[in-house]
């Protein structure tokens, strides 16, 4: 019995093992270190994990069943998403803020898979982007971008 072996789910797989190298070398070059236990090197090292276990995954279902064919693009639904990025990317360059540019991505992303409730979106990206905000802000102490509304939290 003769099987073929999916080759896009191969060169993927070789794809993501390569990247996860890279990713494991660039972490083990760090020369930055912790006190207090886990340090910032531990991040590259989950994700060189996650992608090591992605690209065996690929080459497990390169020889068995290959991938499945993908459905034919919906092109209003990726210029949405490519907007909301846009959006993102523009608002946080002008001086919109992160709450505002997070409001922005939440809304078009939802457009772009299907919902038509944009300005119920909108809001919800407000309550989500303030929430992450503040998130940063005072639990990491760590800033984000900052605009008129987050201003006013501060």
């Amino acid at each position: 019995m003769s099987r073929t072996i999916d080759r896009p789910a191969l060169i993927v797989g070789f794809l993501l093992l390569a990247v996860a190298a890279i990713v494991a070398f660039d972490a083990s070059r760090q020369t930055i270190t912790s006190n207090y236990g886990v340090g910032p090197t531990a991040m590259p090292y989950v994700v060189c994990a996650g992608m090591v276990l992605l690209g065996l995954a690929h080459l497990f279902v390169a020889f068995r069943d290959g991938l499945p064919k993908p459905e034919a693009a919906d092109g209003r639904a990726l210029l949405w998403i490519v907007g909301g990025l846009a959006g993102l990317i523009a608002c946080i360059a002008l001086g919109g803020g992160f709450i505002v540019a997070t409001a922005i991505l939440f809304s078009c992303t939802a457009r772009g898979f299907g919902r038509d409730a944009l300005l119920v979106d909108i809001a919800i990206g407000l309550v989500l982007g303030t929430a992450i905000y503040l998130l940063f802000l005072k639990l990491l102490t760590l800033s984000l971008p900052a605009g008129p509304l987050e201003a006013l939290l501060s």
